[in-house]
């Protein structure tokens, strides 16, 4: 079998394939056609997992099974399998989206969510605490706060946080504003982002933290209706994003009577 690169069978992961599925289809392409027997010694796959591994990568669009006796496998070409690939992912996506919409307007949720309410009522508020990792994680989480914010949204960012939260939650921000939420954020406003400041100015008042005399804020700091709050505890242009992290907590005296009152005093300086 002739090999490929390193730097190939990395980028075959990053598609999605697994390391057993990355060697069968490497092994199927350098013979066009194969069977079992044959596509194990090639691959140093175990014989016992050849079969299951490539039903998958066939789930996947890169091989055709043929029915005949012994099966054979047929490697499809590497363009045209890609282009499977994405119309498999489409449709499964689509499917996926279609049951969740289905759940989500049926009865079960009313019982989760009475169930959920329950639970609220009784859970100690130490429970309503945490860390979330990674930017994606941090991002899916503070576009629930605001998607569910009834009063006020108050938020302090960096240069690079303000142009994020435009990209990532600029629609949710106008939706929330169209139901009434006030939104004050406070940023560094500079070159590299005032036209997110330009567009989000319309539906949020915006002030620049530069503005402040001798400020040393650096983080980010999220406070939904002065009861929630997030809090960055690294720097997000000196850490990956995958090891970006924040504090999370519903508490309450946090947030109303420690972190609100430093943002109005702050607002109050800032221009």
């Amino acid at each position: 079998m002739n090999e490929v690169s390193p730097e190939t069978m990395d980028a075959l992961k990053s598609i999605g394939l697994n390391l057993y599925e990355r060697k069968l289809y490497v092994a199927l392409l350098s013979r066009g056609t194969s069977n079992v027997g044959e596509l194990a010694e090639l691959s140093k796959v175990p014989r016992s997992r050849c079969y299951d591994v490539l039903e998958s990568l066939s789930d996947k669009g890169f091989v055709i099974i043929k029915n005949t006796k012994p099966i054979q496998y047929i490697a499809v070409p590497p363009a045209e399998a890609i282009d499977r690939a994405k119309e498999n992912i489409k449709k499964k996506l689509q499917e996926n989206i279609h049951r969740l919409e289905s759940f989500k307007s049926s009865g079960y949720i009313d019982e989760l969510s009475k169930l959920h309410k329950f639970g609220m009522d009784v859970v100690d508020l130490s429970d309503l605490t945490g860390m979330i990792k990674d930017r994606y994680s941090i991002y899916q989480h503070i576009g629930s706060m605001i998607k569910n914010t009834e009063n006020s949204l108050d938020i302090i960012t960096s240069e690079e946080g303000l142009i994020d939260l435009y990209r990532m939650h600029g629609a949710l921000i106008q939706k929330a504003s169209d139901r009434g939420i006030s939104c004050r954020i406070l940023a560094p406003i500079t070159d590299k982002n005032k036209y997110v400041v330009d567009v989000l100015s319309s539906v949020c008042d915006i002030k620049d933290l530069n503005s402040i005399d001798d400020h040393k804020i650096e983080g980010r700091i999220i406070l939904k209706d002065k009861k929630e709050s997030v809090v960055s505890l690294t720097h997000d242009k000196e850490v990956p994003k995958s090891q970006d992290s924040v504090f999370w907590t519903a508490s309450e005296h946090l947030a109303r009577d420690i972190l609100s009152p430093a943002f109005e005093t702050m607002w109050k300086q800032a221009r």
